[in-house]
């Protein structure tokens, strides 16, 4: 007899969307939609850590600076010593079109300063912050760099080789920090499927130095996590993308009422709901049920003032409240009349015994 195959309940696929609103070369906010219950954290986290801590970049590794030969010394017309200077390279943002190795070189003299924008670049790099000051120099100062750039993951210490304090090209090592990386947070909301309403919505926010934008960053991060994935996958993969294709009856959810009746177009169960399902704290949660607050109608229909009467409720926990309302399209003081849903209750189960002839 043939094994019957194993059927696998399907998930819920996320939509991913880029706020372009709020989008710019370094910064952009990605909404992933709906995701499964939990899910929210366990990917925004988990984005988060692999976008700060694995993410390509180039920075310059080391120097020779034309009559230096460590970074303790100081150059007569140039008015920051040698640390100085050093400090000033390691903030140089370097775009790298192919990821190698490559070389700069500064050249200045006489009186003025010398930014970034001074710089020659190989072919294959780009800087990126070219207002960026490296030196100041008096009129008899002048400053000749060689960089050597290098690309790499996180933050390396300057790797001077072993048992040389001088070495005999005069080069000076740096500490590098690659990652393009300047901050990424991220945000849970709760969204609805259907019937459902604790589907998560995930909001990243992510801020780069220029040399990369949050698109590449995320899609970079993203494959870094799926190889990393792929090697606990010790039997055949389970095919959810092809078992989880969601219908657009199922995303739509149960019929509703017109978005401009007493629910605004929100299902009509989500107001007969108990306020657990809201997830508030702990504190916010057991002081509305002391009150007698036990449903999401009864919530919506209390103004600020009455939420604010209730004992040991005070304006933190109503902020709390508030914003997670806002996550499921609600808000306090909808007046919602409970005889209306259940005559909108009512109407629904009509036209579906209706449709169903």
């Amino acid at each position: 007899m043939q094994k019957q195959a194993k059927e696998y309940k399907a998930l819920t696929l996320p939509k991913l969307e880029w706020d372009t609103s709020k989008s710019s070369a370094n910064y952009g906010e990605l909404v992933v939609s709906p995701l499964e219950p939990g899910f929210g954290i366990t990917l925004g986290n988990s984005l988060r850590r692999i976008l700060l801590s694995a993410v390509e970049g180039s920075a310059v590794t080391s120097v020779i600076i034309n009559g230096v030969n460590n970074e303790f010394s100081t150059l007569p017309g140039v008015i920051e010593d040698i640390l100085h200077v050093l400090l000033n390279i390691k903030g140089i943002i370097i775009k790298n079109k192919t990821g190698m190795p490559g070389k700069l070189h500064l050249s200045v003299k006489g009186e003025g300063v010398a930014r970034v924008s001074d710089i020659k670049a190989d072919d294959h790099l780009e800087l990126i912050n070219k207002d960026h000051v490296i030196a100041r120099l008096a009129s008899d100062g002048e400053l000749d760099i060689q960089f050597f750039v290098e690309t790499g993951r996180g933050y390396r210490t300057a790797k001077w080789p072993l048992g040389e304090k001088l070495q005999e090209d005069d080069r000076v090592f740096l500490d590098a920090s690659f990652s393009p990386i300047r901050r990424v947070e991220y945000s849970i909301e709760k969204t609805r499927v259907g019937q459902a309403i604790n589907y998560d919505k995930l909001i990243l926010g992510i801020e780069t130095d220029g040399s990369v934008v949050p698109q590449d960053a995320i899609y970079y991060a993203t494959s870094v996590m799926r190889t990393q994935l792929e090697h606990f996958l010790l039997a055949p993969e389970i095919p959810f993308n092809e078992i989880s294709k969601v219908s657009s009856e199922t995303l739509e959810g149960a019929p509703e009422m017109d978005i401009d009746g007493p629910t605004r177009g929100l299902p009509v169960e989500l107001f007969l709901k108990p306020i657990d399902e809201l997830e508030f704290s702990v504190r916010a949660h057991n002081c509305l049920v002391s009150a007698g607050i036990k449903r999401v109608i009864d919530l919506v229909n209390l103004t600020d003032e009455e939420i604010l009467k209730i004992k040991n409720f005070g304006r933190k926990s109503l902020r709390e409240v508030k914003e997670i309302l806002k996550a499921f399209g609600l808000h306090l003081g909808m007046n919602i009349k409970e005889l209306d849903l259940k005559k909108m209750i009512q109407d629904q189960e009509k036209r579906k015994k209706k449709d169903s002839l």
